[in-house]
């Protein structure tokens, strides 16, 4: 198996992967209600306008704007009031000159009037006539019809991630139902003598599975369906590769987690590499945790070989399997959350290789400061304490205390 060991870069090894990628997007018609973080399979345009009616975007007087010049508190227009128009009803009255009608916000705005004065700068009079103490220019405080979206207006492109925000506006359109990619099936594997489930007590030399699950998280955040309907397998080759084959068939991707490293006990390049064509194309990347990663390609689909460490786990599938995930869905992968922050302690590095360190955010008065969380890769509390990651670039040999850096976070 050493002479798999070649190690890359990261930005080598993921070209190398996407080299032999040709992921097509699946289509399905999912309620817009649900399609929150979805990836658009079709593009979106608008079938009318919105707003369909004029609006008043305050609770006063839709009034003409030319009856309201020169009005000030010393000198204020006198207006007649014409009635009103009530929320969720249509505009009955005409406005003419010299008249005022009561509207909410929200409401429409009558024929006649082109903007609307807010009920404070008025005063009622007589019950019949009103006072406006401050002038307001056509169209102030008024919705016009179409202003926010026109009929036929482009919304979202194919690849678009609806967001919140996108999703209400998809309803005010009265777009309830939407395309969207279908989630990448993503198989993780675990095997190991030593892993047992989680609800089982870990005997002598034995720990719970960590990975799958931790894994599994980060598949479904991706935009991935994470299966992880097999057992842990023992480090049985035939096992292992009845698994892999049941993976391959029924997943999109195929992730296995542990097994990766060199020594004589493990299978994993042997079982991935009897997957189909072109097989392995990386194993070992420089990059620290997680350096005994495999990248293959098994008859078109994406096949990983995850260090068995949580911590290498997790920011290899960073790294790697999230934008696969991402291409399956006809997207980028959506970008990363960071924060600057200054560094509590110096950092040692090797160059030529990519080191990723966990720290804990601390606030010292008004200053953010990246503090290390030291501790060894197969430690899951080492992520469960740190906010965030810290990437020390491959040119450097470390970085020094109180250095700006860029926090990657969880």
């Amino acid at each position: 198996m050493t002479e798999l060991f070649t190690v890359l870069t990261p930005l080598e090894a993921w070209r190398r992967l996407r080299e032999h990628l040709q992921p097509r997007a699946d289509p399905e018609h999912i309620a817009t209600q649900d399609a929150l973080d979805r990836v658009l399979a079709a593009p979106l345009s608008a079938p009318h306008v919105l707003p369909t009616f004029p609006r008043a975007t305050v609770d006063g007087y839709a009034v003409r704007a030319a009856d309201t010049y020169g009005a000030s508190a010393s000198l204020p227009a006198y207006l007649r009031l014409a009635g009103e128009v009530a929320m969720g009803q249509s505009a009955s009255v005409q406005l003419g000159p010299g008249q005022a009608v009561v509207v909410h916000t929200g409401g429409m705005i009558p024929p006649g009037a082109d903007a609307a004065v807010m009920v404070e700068h008025t005063q009622t009079m007589d019950g019949q006539d009103i006072e406006v103490y401050r002038p307001v220019a056509m169209g102030e405080n008024v919705i016009q019809i179409g202003e926010d979206v026109r009929a036929s207006q482009a919304l979202f492109p194919v690849g678009h991630r609806l967001r919140p925000q996108d999703i209400g506006g998809l309803l005010a359109l009265g777009l309830t139902q939407v395309e969207v990619a279908r989630r990448p099936r993503v198989a993780i594997l675990s095997q190991g003598d030593e892993v047992v489930p989680p609800e089982k007590m870990p005997g002598p030399g034995q720990v719970r599975d960590v990975n799958s699950y931790t894994l599994a998280a980060l598949a479904r955040r991706a935009g991935g369906e994470p299966l992880l309907h097999w057992e842990i397998r023992p480090d049985h080759l035939e096992a292992v590769q009845t698994a892999a084959r049941e993976a391959r068939a029924q997943a999109d991707l195929v992730v296995f987690t542990a097994g990766s490293s060199v020594s004589v006990r493990d299978m994993t390049a042997q079982v991935i590499g009897g997957l189909g064509a072109p097989g392995i194309l990386v194993h070992g990347v420089s990059v620290k945790p997680g350096k005994p990663t495999i990248l293959a390609v098994c008859d078109g689909k994406p096949v990983f070989g995850l260090p068995g460490n949580p911590v290498s786990a997790m920011v290899i599938f960073q790294l790697f399997v999230a934008p696969a995930i991402a291409l399956f869905l006809g997207t980028e992968a959506p970008p990363e959350r960071k924060t600057p922050a200054l560094l509590a302690r110096n950092v040692a590095s090797q160059t030529g290789r990519e080191d990723y360190v966990p720290v804990r955010l601390a606030q010292r008065g008004s200053e953010t400061w990246a503090e290390p969380v030291f501790g060894k890769s197969n430690l899951i509390y080492t992520l469960v304490r740190a906010d965030g990651l810290v990437q020390i670039p491959l040119d450097s040999n470390g970085l020094s205390e109180g250095e700006m850096v860029e926090v990657r976070l969880f």
